[in-house]
């Protein structure tokens, strides 16, 4: 058991201890997508969703939940964030009728344990945010994929996914 980093000899479920870790500059990037119907893409384009501005509302929450990820994930460090910046950019296909809204969330720290999974559940939380603002014009959406696309910084060295 003393190989898996997140068990103790007793075999329960523990948060590893970073104490010893050095502090570096760490970022991530991930990403996730949400596809729509034409009217969602509609509304959301001309700001006529009943619930409000769709992409303004799901940046606060992608931001809100990168903050908030330790409360989220049982195992996650509670992390001092530097920054969070989130991004939407439509990919459409209007002969197939096909509206996808591409979210990439970038997240970074200085510190001793990384931001990926702050950056996932902020594109996670955004996503999720967009459905629920969208739901009332119609439910057939889509979530996903969702994925880190690039880290950087600490003891394991930089990634990078090639799409």
């Amino acid at each position: 058991m003393s190989e898996l980093t997140h068990f103790n000899e007793q075999g329960r479920a523990k948060m590893v201890d970073v104490s010893d870790k050095s502090v570096t500059t760490r970022t991530a990037i991930a990403i996730s997508s949400i596809v729509v119907n034409e009217q969602i893409h509609s509304q959301i384009t001309e700001g006529t969703n009943k619930k409000g501005d769709v992409f303004a509302v799901a940046q606060v929450a992608a931001i809100m939940a990168a903050k908030n990820t330790s409360s989220l994930i049982p195992m996650c460090h509670p992390i001092a964030l530097t920054g969070v910046d989130v991004h939407f950019k439509w990919q459409i296909d209007e002969t197939m009728n096909h509206y996808e809204v591409h979210i990439e969330a970038e997240v970074k720290t200085k510190g001793v344990t990384g931001v990926e999974m702050e950056a996932l559940t902020a594109a996670s939380a955004a996503a999720l945010t967009i459905y629920d603002m969208c739901k009332a014009a119609g439910k057939e959406m889509v979530i996903g994929p969702t994925m880190l696309l690039k880290k950087t910084g600490g003891k394991n060295g930089d990634f990078k996914r090639s799409l």
